[in-house]
């Protein structure tokens, strides 16, 4: 087990908010270190692209990281207690302690059931795009992308960039409703010109607006999409690769471990913060996604100010304030345009696998209505995922809020708790 450390300033999450929050708190000549499961920084919106690198505004954020902060990567939170966080990277466990906390753990994509989603082949929007920068072979594949939101455009952008053949973009929401988004962006004139790009890089690509797929086709992979619109016509697309995701959800696991209140977002949950992005336990703070799905502007600008507070200088954050709070109508209004309809929560038949990782089918959870008693009677949410994907599915689909979350926060090696009852008392109660 590594010696113990302390720092001034703990940030766990290396996206933009969290890359933002480090950079901030360094300015202040404070000691801080940026924890992140990642081998690299910069988060999901910044993942390094093996074929293009990263966007120079990513490029910026790690340089200057890079200069006065310490960066734990590949490292990931295990248990938590008030004032200590535990870390496993790689063979070694060790325990950081900090006078104050960031929380940037950021989001991860809500993923709606349908028949045949667990067909290889099928992946998450967020999830495929990792994968094409990551080197996953799509050159020449035929593509559909589907869902609901902007991260459909991003990530059709970088399927086209590493040369797949884009069949089609599916947008649950309706034409009419995306068109008065469109017309409205003059409100934020940055985002309008990242929309502009993004069509440019586009163009000649299918749009099915208020469309979603109901089912996915194939004997051992992927091999055809059939698509619905809001009449019920129906229209099957042969595809190699389908893309889907209904938007993203916040990752609220280390907040609600470590006492955090958190309230609604939509079925899901986010941390409840002040206007100085603190949170319920003094000394302890969240930005970006955490708080409310905002998108990049909103983390970084988030990132900045809990930094400035928890250095002690709020008069700093002025400026910041108001710019945040325009940054968060911008997401608000995103999110009215793209709430999802009805019937994509209806698309699931008795068969579907609800948990992916213990094969429990929707059926099997009729009934139940707790994650517990579920938990205890089917093993649904008690795979590798440990509930992320299926606990977020059953609350979408009003079947039972998530259940709360308790150590390890991750799947982590025996090795880690063994070294627990070597050091000293395991925290929150882990037993080795």
């Amino acid at each position: 087990m590594l010696e113990h450390c302390h720092y001034d300033v703990l940030v766990v999450g290396a996206g933009p908010g969290g890359l933002a929050a480090a950079c901030t708190v360094a300015t202040h000549g404070k000691r801080v270190a940026l924890v992140d499961m990642q081998p690299r920084p910069g988060g999901q919106v910044w993942r390094h692209d093996i074929a293009h690198g990263a966007p120079r505004a990513a490029r910026r954020a790690i340089a200057r990281a890079a200069a006065g902060v310490e960066l734990l990567a590949g490292t990931q939170v295990v248990d938590a207690e008030h004032g200590t966080l535990r870390l496993e990277r790689g063979d070694d466990t060790f325990d950081v302690s900090y006078g104050a906390l960031i929380l940037a753990t950021g989001a991860r994509e809500l993923l709606l059931p349908f028949p045949g989603w667990t067909l290889p082949g099928v992946s998450g929007a967020g999830g495929l795009q990792a994968l094409a920068k990551q080197g996953f072979p799509v050159a020449g594949k035929r593509v559909l992308v589907a869902g609901s939101g902007p991260l459909l455009l991003a990530t059709a952008v970088t399927l086209r960039r590493h040369g797949a053949q884009l069949l089609g973009i599916v947008e649950q929401a309706p034409h009419a409703q995306v068109m008065r988004f469109a017309r409205g962006l003059w409100r934020w004139p940055a985002r309008a010109t990242q929309a502009l790009q993004l069509q440019a890089q586009l163009m000649g690509v299918p749009r099915f607006d208020g469309h979603c797929v109901v089912a996915a086709h194939g004997r051992d992979a992927l091999e055809a999409v059939e698509l619905e619109d809001a009449d019920g016509q129906r229209r099957r697309i042969g595809c190699d690769l389908l893309g889907t995701g209904y938007g993203l959800l916040p990752n609220v696991e280390l907040a609600a471990l470590l006492g955090c209140a958190l309230e609604p977002e939509g079925a899901q949950q986010r941390v409840r913060v002040d206007a100085w992005q603190r949170t319920s336990i003094d000394g302890i703070y969240a930005v970006g996604e955490a708080c409310g799905i905002g998108g990049l502007h909103s983390a970084r600008l988030e990132g900045a100010i809990a930094a400035h507070v928890a250095c002690g200088r709020p008069q700093r954050t002025q400026a910041l304030l108001r710019r945040r709070d325009h940054a968060r109508r911008f997401a608000a209004t995103l999110a009215q345009t793209f709430a999802l309809q009805p019937r994509v929560r209806r698309l699931a038949d008795p068969d579907t696998l609800i948990c992916r990782c213990e094969d429990v089918p929707l059926a099997a959870l009729d009934g139940f209505t707790d994650a517990r008693a579920a938990k205890l009677a089917t093993r649904c949410g008690m795979g590798a995922c440990q509930g992320r994907i299926c606990g977020a599915v059953l609350a979408e689909l009003g079947r039972f809020p998530r259940g709360g979350g308790r150590p390890p926060l991750f799947p982590a090696r025996l090795a880690t708790l063994a070294a627990v009852s070597e050091s000293r008392e395991p925290l929150s109660g882990v037993q080795p």
